[in-house]
């Protein structure tokens, strides 16, 4: 390895001064890129913390959003409060027909634990975000239109973030994106990764 230092001649000031900021540069540069790396990946912790936190809420009944009472392992359904309310969007029919159904209910919740897990992990980026994305864009159409907007709101917002958080590799830093990612399998099956 070339160090920057050694090919500046010590008979040119003008070189040197030039290598100097250039070496300056560089370590500004490889600051900043890793403090966006770790942002990117605290980013990714908290929004898995937040597909987690729901499904720990509505499976267990833990008082935030979901009582005990109507939690999933006492009886309740994770989608009807939800889905049976979508106001009078151009879907609300269709989410009132399925709110409540039990492939629902299990579907909603697995892809909130798994999109959740894999945030949280560093791991199968790809694929939470594609899950990920999709079911925040689902909750989207559910709530059309928007109560404080015409058509924005933070769904997504989120399925945005988790598409960019997919394209950085952001389950490198501080995950197990790597690792995951030298798995044979998921080195054969790109949407693994």
């Amino acid at each position: 390895m070339v160090n920057i230092a050694d090919s500046v001649t010590p008979t040119s000031p003008a070189g040197h001064r030039r290598t100097s900021a250039s070496a300056s540069a560089a370590r500004t540069g490889t600051r900043s890129a890793n403090a966006t790396r770790f942002l990117f990946a605290g980013i990714r912790i908290a929004l898995g913390w937040i597909f987690l936190w729901a499904f720990l809420d509505k499976t267990f009944g833990l008082g935030h959003e979901t009582a005990a009472a109507k939690s999933w392992i006492n009886g309740g359904s994770p989608t009807d409060g939800f889905l049976g309310s979508a106001a009078t969007g151009p879907f609300a029919g269709f989410y009132h027909s399925i709110a409540g159904a039990t492939i629902i209910d299990v579907l909603f919740m697995a892809a909130l634990l798994g999109v959740g897990t894999a945030l949280m992990l560093g791991i199968a980026m790809r694929l939470a975000a594609a899950a990920g994305a999709l079911l925040t864009i689902m909750m989207w159409t559910a709530v059309l239109p928007p109560a404080s907007n015409p058509f924005m709101d933070d769904h997504l917002i989120y399925a945005a973030i988790l598409i960019v958080l997919a394209l950085v590799g952001a389950g490198n830093t501080l995950g197990l994106g790597r690792a995951w990612t030298s798995l044979p399998l998921v080195r054969s099956t790109p949407w693994l990764q």
